[in-house]
């Protein structure tokens, strides 16, 4: 596929670039919500984002990728390496959940989600890395969420997945340090996105499971997935040049009155 738009090195930022001006960035699920925002907010500051998802998208220059399968990430590398367009960082946004509490949900099923959202961020890593190393930089950054810390009844698999990752994370950080390369999670609380919205939509009353999930936030919103999508950005950013290992809360101050 053709990914002229990602290699057009005359687009002129329209922010600070914070040193990723020209800088290939692979995201995963960037068909969702989330992903895409990080994905527009990477080419407006003249970065080239590399979107993969399970499906592929030639309109919105998606490849696909899915990150569950040992083959199909290497592929993506190898396929990659070849274009000259090995990313330097990557942000793993795919994830996957279900709607049950932990003596509802099978094994296999744990199994499943463990296998996008936690072992998927080791699959990437294992694939990208040793470029980063070879460059002597780089950057990780892993889609948490704020169910990793403190539990969620009723998302069992995804909030424990959530906590590997996390535990993924700090320990992959410590590996990585000496390479020069940054290993970070962002921890969300809810993020007004089309996935979000069709849970309060099967809801008896949307409009007031809408409103009982905002007051779960003290900054009274929810959160949007440009907020997502800033924090990226300056994680993978020079300004951010000395912070790794860590687990970044972006939840409205949700984590602070759990309601």
């Amino acid at each position: 596929m053709p990914l002229t738009t990602l290699s057009d090195s005359s687009r002129a930022p329209n922010a600070s670039d914070g040193g990723l001006r020209g800088t290939h960035v692979l995201v995963t699920g960037a068909a969702g919500g989330i992903g895409s925002a990080i994905c527009k907010v990477l080419g407006d500051i003249g970065a080239f984002p590399i979107g993969v998802d399970r499906v592929a998208d030639s309109s919105r220059d998606i490849l696909c990728c899915d990150v569950g399968s040992d083959e199909a990430v290497v592929a993506c590398a190898r396929d990659l390496e070849a274009r000259e367009m090995m990313p330097m960082v990557v942000v793993h946004t795919a994830a996957i959940s279900e709607n049950l509490t932990t003596l509802e949900s099978a094994p296999k099923s744990f199994a499943r989600i463990f296998n996008v959202n936690t072992v998927g961020a080791v699959r990437l890593a294992q694939a990208f890395a040793p470029a980063m190393k070879k460059a002597g930089r780089g950057s990780f950054i892993f889609l948490s969420s704020i169910n990793g810390q403190m539990g969620c009844p009723g998302l069992a698999a995804y909030a424990t997945s959530k906590g590997a990752l996390d535990a993924l994370t700090k320990t992959l950080a410590l590996e990585l340090a000496s390479d020069g390369i940054r290993v970070n999670a962002i921890a969300p609380a809810s993020i007004d996105t089309p996935l979000l919205n069709d849970k309060f939509a099967a809801s008896a009353d949307p409009v007031a499971a809408r409103a009982a999930n905002i007051r779960r936030h003290p900054l009274g919103r929810l959160g949007t997935p440009e907020d997502i999508a800033n924090m990226v950005i300056f994680l993978t950013s020079d300004a951010a040049g000395w912070i790794t290992g860590g687990i970044h809360l972006i939840d409205g101050g949700a984590h602070l009155a759990r309601r």
